[in-house]
């Protein structure tokens, strides 16, 4: 099984949220690995930070950041840094990953992913700044596609080729989210497959599916429910045109109960082919 950037392939994945926590420490569900949101294990200390010791003894984790700001203007927030480190070293994470956009400017945070102009000397400014963090972190970084619901007039790039620009200039990892690709071509009217076709998939470390809200009009990435059956597809798609990468399952509204959210990241398998994704050590 192909590795990326050496990363290994974890296989099938599940978020983690603080409503299955109980269930996870007494009955130790036989999931690959979890996702992290590094945030909520960043400024803390006491039991928050005990349940992940014992988590992160049991299994494989990787960090997911939603505060990393890579495209601001602002100055990178190296206490943040030092702290997301940190945390990496403590969990002995496999990667660290956050998203392509901002999330404020002048030392305020929206909490939103907000979408960048997709213009070249964005591009240069984002990705000068990723080999910055990736220096500091001793790894590369994984950047993910946002789901967007606006976008700047005028700008001379698409996503997916302002995408794969900062990668490559950076010689960063792409966390592909299936569901957000799905969720801004409804919002903005382009052919998810062209999205999908342009990316190099050599560089995917990651892929996420999730639920989302289709109004008809838009459509809104609520991370709410099963997974859609034209995200599972685009999942296999991606597959097919080379993201050979450990699938993750985000359900962060309305959470079942674990054995039914593990059921449904399973599903993944059947939309990749019935292959075992799981990678050697």
């Amino acid at each position: 099984m192909q590795e990326r950037f050496g990363l290994r392939n974890l296989g099938i994945g599940v978020g983690l949220r603080t409503t299955h926590y109980r269930e996870i420490l007494e009955h130790s569900p036989s999931v690959d690995w979890f996702e992290v949101l590094s945030e909520n294990f960043m400024q803390t200390a006491g039991r928050p930070l005990e349940i992940l010791d014992q988590i992160a003894e049991r299994y494989p984790l990787v960090m997911h950041g939603v505060s990393l700001s890579i495209g601001s203007t602002d100055p990178l927030d190296w206490d943040y840094l030092r702290e997301l480190k940190a945390l990496r070293e403590r969990t002995r994470a496999h990667w660290v990953s956050d998203h392509l956009c901002w999330t404020g400017v002048a030392g305020r945070n929206t909490h939103d992913l907000l979408p960048l102009p997709f213009t070249e000397e964005a591009l240069l400014h984002t990705a000068r700044r990723v080999r910055e963090v990736q220096k500091f972190l001793e790894a590369r970084l994984v950047l993910e596609n946002p789901s967007t619901y606006v976008e700047f007039s005028g700008t001379p790039l698409k996503e997916w080729e302002f995408l794969k620009g900062v990668v490559e200039m950076a010689d960063a990892g792409i966390l592909l989210d299936v569901n957000n690709v799905y969720v801004s071509a409804k919002n903005h009217g382009f052919d998810p497959e062209t999205y999908l076709s342009a990316l190099p998939m050599e560089r995917v470390v990651q892929i996420h599916v999730a639920g989302h809200t289709d109004y008809g009009t838009h459509a809104i990435d609520t991370h709410i429910g099963p997974v859609p059956d034209p995200v599972w597809r685009l999942l296999a798609r991606a597959r097919e045109l080379g993201a050979n990468a450990p699938v993750l399952l985000e359900w962060d509204a309305e959470i079942p109960s674990f054995a039914v959210v593990h059921a449904e990241a399973e599903r993944a398998r059947e939309f990749l082919g019935n292959v075992d994704v799981a990678g050697a050590a």
